[in-house]
């Protein structure tokens, strides 16, 4: 066996090895499913809703230190005007005004340091589902209260998902406003771009992977109207050989801070009609890749912005932020979950010692 496909066979045996961090929502009376809303909409506690393991969390009283497990749960906070109750927070979070201010509660590696979590006494953590299911577990064996989300694959997820933090939070009026903006500027964005032609568009990522179907980011492509040619592919983050990248001709390739200068110039993408007329959209990584309203407002408000400029609609209000309140720089942060973040580590690695990329 090649050192190559060896490499093939090591990135097939880790995301099946964490595959399991990525559970589906489970439906209970208390917690809401996807597209659907939190039926209560005043801040009364106790509140009791059933998480994505199953487990149903209940939240006593208003929790005035909540950490945060991955940044894009600590934007929907600062979204909601709620950073004031953070206490902690991982270091890709770090674009978030005032976040240094928090306690970092990142590993050395990967994910988060449960020493850390613990040390910041948290009443509520909030875990999104790239936080593992074991990560969950150990806290909940240290008597924390742990609430984590389902994979967000679409803009209905995201909205769910704000709604649920806002309910856990004590933050409902503020959620359901967040939510009102976001939905605003989405159907703006679309109503502009009913007859243009949509571009093909591929975001491609470090060490051949690709975003394909049942993603909010295929959702942010379609809505900004463009057309993801890796969605007939494949659902989900998969990596796409040099062949299929020139088969799919995409037009358009999205970069960001952690592959500018990586993709275009490199093949198969230099190959392709994109690479051809060095046509890319460059978008902030943590606003394209951390599932949340300012991510879905943005990224599809700049990415549209971009294919069609002569027909954008622009972001003319905002939620009840708390924060920075736009758009910021790139900073270098896996925004997946787990099984993206180490199979993008492992793919790197196998990039500098294959191809020489690094």
């Amino acid at each position: 066996m090649n050192r190559r496909l060896c490499v093939v066979c090591l990135l097939a045996l880790v995301a099946i090895s964490v595959g399991l961090v990525a559970v589906a929502p489970v439906s209970a009376t208390a917690s809401p499913s996807a597209g659907e809303s939190v039926s209560t909409t005043t801040d009364t506690f106790p509140v009791t809703l059933t998480d994505a393991t199953g487990t149903a969390v209940t939240v006593e009283s208003r929790p005035e230190n909540v950490t945060t497990t991955n940044p894009s749960a600590a934007q929907t906070m600062w979204t909601l005007g709620a950073a004031d109750q953070v206490v902690g927070v991982t270091q890709y979070a770090s674009y978030l005004d005032g976040a240094e201010k928090r306690d970092n509660v990142s590993a050395a590696g990967l994910g988060v340091s449960i020493e850390r979590v613990v040390a910041t006494e948290p009443d509520l953590v909030l875990a999104p589902n790239a936080t593992s299911v074991e990560t969950v577990r150990t806290l909940r064996a240290a008597n924390l209260t742990v609430y984590q989300f389902p994979t967000a694959t679409d803009f209905e997820a995201v909205a769910t998902k704000t709604q649920t933090i806002g309910r856990l939070t004590g933050n409902t009026a503020a959620a359901a406003e967040t939510n009102a903006w976001m939905w605003r500027n989405v159907a703006a964005t679309e109503s502009e771009l009913n007859d243009v032609d949509r571009p093909r568009v591929l975001y491609p990522l470090l060490g051949g992977f690709a975003v394909g179907n049942n993603t909010f980011i295929d959702e942010i492509i379609t809505t900004a109207g463009g057309t993801n040619v890796a969605a007939s592919e494949f659902d989900g983050y998969r990596q796409l050989n040099d062949e299929t990248v020139i088969t799919l001709a995409p037009e358009v390739l999205i970069v960001t801070g952690q592959t500018k200068g990586q993709i275009l110039g490199s093949e198969p993408y230099s190959l392709t009609p994109a690479g051809e007329t060095n046509r890319t959209a460059t978008l902030s990584v943590q606003y394209l890749n951390q599932p949340a309203p300012r991510s879905v407002v943005y990224a599809t408000g700049n990415l549209s912005a971009q294919l069609h400029p002569d027909a954008t609609a622009d972001v003319t209000d905002t939620p009840n932020v708390g924060g920075d309140g736009g758009p910021a720089t790139d900073v270098s942060a896996p925004g997946f979950g787990t099984v993206v973040a180490v199979l993008s580590v492992v793919a790197v690695a196998a990039s500098a010692r294959f191809y020489h990329r690094r």
